[in-house]
């Protein structure tokens, strides 16, 4: 693949929407590719995205919902499903 040094995937958009729009887009499909962390297992790099918001370990097959780009968002942070198990509500 040639000259997508500065916006890696998002490359296949060519010249088309702009850099700074690209740049962004290759952010957030870095953050979203990146290896994450099961909530169950806590195994790392198993997580993968099933669809938006959707996201399933290969190896403890634990499917949960999340952020649209991140298993875990900022907001979903503050109550996480182990502290529900343990307050009971879950």
């Amino acid at each position: 693949m040639g000259r997508t040094k500065i916006v890696g995937s998002a490359g296949r958009y060519g010249a088309r929407y702009g850099s700074t729009l690209r740049k962004r887009v290759r952010m957030i499909e870095e953050r979203m590719r990146a290896p994450h962390r099961c909530p169950r297992c806590l195994t790392p790099g198993r997580l993968k995205r099933v669809s938006v918001g959707v996201w399933h370990c290969t190896k403890c097959g634990y499917t949960f919902a999340g952020g649209a780009w991140v298993p875990r968002t900022q907001l979903g942070k503050t109550f996480a499903p182990e502290e529900l198990r343990q307050m009971g509500l879950k």
